[in-house]
């Protein structure tokens, strides 16, 4: 995601969100959470997963928040759509004028507070920006180093072996040695993939990852990526790389069953 920024320090609920009996607290908060996230560009363009994983429920719950919103007139959803008319963004925008002038000065004062981590292999300005991205990062140190604690979204060791054994299969269990001979944008890759295989794993898409091969992986993250830099700098341009990738490699897999 281009940009993608740490939510705001501070969040926004104007008066006539907060004690609108049509809405439930959680989506009075969760209207909050759209304007925190809300940059320069005047909208939120975070994925249902990203808000689901915050709020602790399914992504159609956060369906159902951003509809009901939208539809009472609190909130404006426009989806950017690819050549082939599939959605690889939705962007979410605030029509309270007050609130959105609010949110743009809050934007000038740049009243964020900066992540830090120090991390084995430095993460882009994007993974800086970008909460996805740093759990990307993350999680690519814990496969390659097994340092620190495991993921949660492994129950236990085991599961956590089973998905490293798909790594083996597929021949992406490289060492630290050998990334080191590796270009940046080559291990920006396999942080990408290697992540996309474990979110299968989760999901338990087993059947998808047997029908997989090391060269599906690399041939649409290449699609992915010159489709993304085609679009650069335009209206359609890419916010969640992760999340095209992801869909885009759903699809292939599934064509093979």
């Amino acid at each position: 995601m281009n940009n993608q920024k740490q939510p705001s320090y501070y969040a926004i609920i104007p008066a006539t969100v907060r004690y609108d009996e049509e809405l439930k607290y959680a989506e009075r908060l969760f209207y909050g959470e759209i304007t925190a996230l809300i940059g320069k560009e005047g909208y939120c363009f975070a994925s249902n997963n990203y808000f689901a994983e915050l709020y602790g429920v399914i992504p159609g719950t956060i369906s159902r928040w951003v509809s009901h919103l939208s539809k009472l007139g609190y909130i404006k959803v426009e989806l950017i759509r690819d050549n082939n008319n599939a959605i690889i963004e939705r962007r979410i925008y605030i029509t309270d004028i007050s609130c959105r002038k609010i949110m743009q000065d809050t934007y000038k004062q740049n009243s964020t507070y900066p992540y830090k981590q120090n991390c084995l292999y430095p993460m882009s300005k994007k993974a800086k920006d970008n909460n996805i991205n740093i759990k990307i990062d993350r999680f690519f140190n814990y496969v390659i180093n097994n340092k620190d604690e495991m993921p949660k979204e492994f129950e236990n060791i085991e599961q956590f072996q089973e998905f490293y054994t798909i790594i083996e299969r597929l021949e992406f269990n490289y060492t630290e040695d050998m990334l080191n001979t590796f270009k940046k944008k080559n291990i920006e890759r396999l942080k990408i993939i290697i992540y996309s295989i474990k979110e299968m794993f989760i999901r338990n898409k087993g059947k998808l990852l047997l029908k997989a091969t090391r060269e599906d992986f690399f041939n649409v993250y290449d699609s992915c990526k010159n489709f993304e830099d085609s679009y650069k700098n335009t209206e359609n341009e890419i916010k969640s790389f992760f999340d095209y990738y992801y869909i885009s490699i759903i699809r292939k897999l599934q064509a093979k069953l």
